[in-house]
């Protein structure tokens, strides 16, 4: 069991509850364009890749990530969070995405795999990596699609699960 579950019950608890908001916040702002909800989400030092850092930096980086989309309902499904301590924990969080792309409605099914950190009594994301199950039309099976290459493209294969060590280990048990 968790250290601070077992020292400190409560603030386990209040810890893995702002962080399952932190999740489906980050829904509801990505959802209704509301970059300014979004970016608060994050420490505000946040790495955002080869465009630097800080809270502007992320803005930008969204705002180009959400350009060519129209609609787009998130939705938090499943979610296991790892407290490491009073200030730090690590989740992954499952994400069904219905995305408007192109004139077309695409299906996506995401893992984002996150580092949190407590900062001045709130939970925040340091990372969140976007991880893709598939993508793709409404209306298309994902059984053989080509890979996406995200972010290069929402639709297509991603690289869950043959990137997870245990998804490995069991294809290997069973070819």
């Amino acid at each position: 069991m968790n250290e601070l579950a077992t020292t400190d019950p409560l603030a386990y608890l209040l810890a893995c509850e702002q962080i399952r908001q932190l999740a489906s916040r980050y829904a509801v702002a990505l959802n209704h364009r509301d970059l300014e909800a979004l970016v608060a989400l994050f420490v505000e030092d946040v790495r955002v890749g080869r465009h630097g850092s800080g809270r502007e930096a992320l803005r930008g980086d969204f705002a180009a990530q959400l350009e060519p989309l129209g609609r787009t309902v998130l939705q938090v499904t499943n979610q296991v969070i790892d407290v490491t301590d009073a200030r730090r924990a690590t989740g992954i969080v499952g994400t069904r995405g219905e995305i408007e792309l192109d004139g077309q409605w695409v299906v996506q099914v995401i893992e984002y795999h996150d580092q949190y950190e407590c900062r001045d009594g709130q939970w925040l994301f340091v990372r969140r990596r976007h991880r893709l199950w598939y993508g793709a039309p409404f209306d298309v099976s994902p059984i053989g699609l080509p890979p996406a290459n995200w972010p290069a493209s929402a639709v297509g294969t991603g690289d869950l699960p043959d990137a997870l060590d245990s998804w490995r280990a069991w294809t290997r048990r069973t070819s």
